[in-house]
């Protein structure tokens, strides 16, 4: 046998060993990581990566943080994505924004006409939305900030949540995201009212979080100290959602 080949019988018995040894670790991983005990829905492992990068992103996060922001030419429609919350018929005329208490079971302080929203100071941002699927679009939104809402509507609370008008649909947001002087109540999409599929007549924009967090069709908004549902937060997703 020559040299090379017998260089190549060790090389391979070499390789086998190590693919052999990595397999087994991974398998075992896998075993460990499926029995896991469950935290809020996942492997608790799973959990302590996710709460991870939340501390992360909100250690990022700031005030004095902006997303990019570019020249409207640039804008285009995102696609549509993402229809819970939004398949039970809706009567444009007939829809309010509640505005809830805190506790377990919350009633309705005030119900807001689309009207109300109008009348606040409007803001205008061209961003990039971001999908956490990795596709991304430049949009042109147009309505009034969360804070401006806040400061008018709101209670001093820890977190804000936001739901669909059925309920099928539900974010949470912490102060400081709600806060931030680019998240949005937006009524218009790249100069035009907003469509149903894109949330009419009223939906949220946070820049800085994955369009998950951005709520379509909003019904309801509540104020409380307590971290609120999140729909994807529930599924495995991360509760921050930041990028």
């Amino acid at each position: 046998m020559s040299t090379a080949d017998q260089d190549l019988r060790t090389l391979t018995r070499r390789s086998f060993t190590t693919g052999g040894i990595a397999a087994l670790i991974g398998g075992s991983g896998l075993w460990w990581m499926k029995n896991a005990r469950p935290d809020d829905g996942i492997p608790w492992p799973l959990r302590k990566v996710l709460q991870f990068n939340e501390r992360l992103s909100r250690t990022y996060y700031g005030p004095a943080r902006l997303a990019p922001t570019y020249d409207v030419s640039r804008a285009r429609d995102p696609r549509v994505n993402g229809q819970i919350g939004l398949r039970s018929p809706m009567d444009m005329s007939q829809w309010t924004l509640d505005v809830l208490s805190s506790g377990q079971k919350p009633v309705v302080e005030r119900s807001l006409p689309i009207q109300a929203i109008h009348e606040m100071p409007r803001y205008e941002i061209v961003t990039e939305f971001k999908c956490v699927e990795g596709w991304s679009e430049i949009v042109h939104w147009a309505g009034a900030r969360l804070s401006d809402f806040v400061e008018t509507y709101g209670h001093e609370t820890a977190y804000i949540s936001l739901t669909t008008p059925d309920r099928d649909y539900y974010v949470g947001l912490d102060r400081e995201s709600a806060l931030h002087s680019q998240s949005l109540l937006a009524y218009e999409m790249n100069g035009k009212p907003l469509t149903l599929g894109h949330g009419a007549p009223l939906r949220l924009v946070c820049p800085l979080k994955y369009g998950v967090k951005s709520i379509k069709r909003i019904g309801a908004i509540q104020f409380t100290n307590e971290r609120p549902a999140d729909y994807w937060a529930e599924r495995g997703y991360d509760w921050y959602l930041g990028h």
